[in-house]
C-alpha cells in the first residue's frame, strides 16, 4: 500500500510516515519504498517511537528522522540519549508542552510537532510557544477555525 500512496502522491506533498510497532524489518522496507521518491528530491519525514527504527535512516539525503515522546518518562530518556547532538525533529504529545518545554526542545531538535492537537484554541496556544507543526484527530475542524477564527454560534 505504500508504494500506491507513494505514486498517488507523486512528490507534490512532504509526507510523515509514522513508524508503529518495533519490527526490525520495516525500516528497509520503508526505504525501499520511497527510494524512487527521494531520487525525486521529495522529502519523507520519518517518525517513530522506537528509536532504533530510525536508525536506517541516518544519512539518508532527503530523509528527515523525527524522534516521538509519549511521556515525561520517555522525554528524559531521550535528552539523555542526545547528549550535546543535535535532533532533526522531535513529535511529542502536547500535554508535555508548554512555554518552557517548548523554548527547551528547540535547544534540541530542528522541527517541533506535536499531537493531539484537536481544539483551536489549543492549536492556537503551541503555535504561539513556536511549535512547527500540528498532528490533529480533527484536521478540519481545527485547520477551518485557525484559517477562519470561530464558527459562528450555532454551527459546528
Amino acid at each position: 500500500m505504500l508504494g500506491e500512496l507513494l505514486e498517488a502522491v507523486g512528490g507534490r506533498t512532504e509526507l510523515v510516515l509514522d513508524l508503529k510497532g518495533r519490527n526490525r524489518a520495516l525500516p528497509g522496507r520503508v526505504l525501499e519504498a520511497i527510494a524512487p521518491l527521494v531520487r525525486r528530491g521529495s522529502p519523507v519525514t520519518i517518525c517513530a517511537r522506537s528509536w532504533p527504527l530510525l536508525e536506517p535512516f541516518e544519512g539518508v539525503e532527503g530523509v528527515r528522522r523525527v524522534h516521538s515522546v509519549g511521556s515525561a518518562r520517555q522525554l528524559a530518556r531521550l535528552r539523555r540519549l542526545v547528549a550535546g547532538r543535535r535532533l532533526e525533529g522531535v513529535s511529542i504529545h502536547e500535554r508535555l508542552l508548554d512555554s518552557r518545554s517548548v523554548r527547551e526542545l528547540r535547544e534540541l531538535a530542528d522541527v517541533i510537532m506535536t499531537w493531539p492537537v484537536n481544539t483551536p484554541e489549543r492549536a492556537h496556544e503551541l503555535a504561539a510557544f513556536g511549535v512547527d507543526g500540528l498532528i490533529s484527530d480533527r484536521p478540519g475542524l481545527v485547520g477551518r477555525r485557525l484559517l477562519h477564527g470561530p464558527a459562528p454560534a450555532g454551527a459546528s
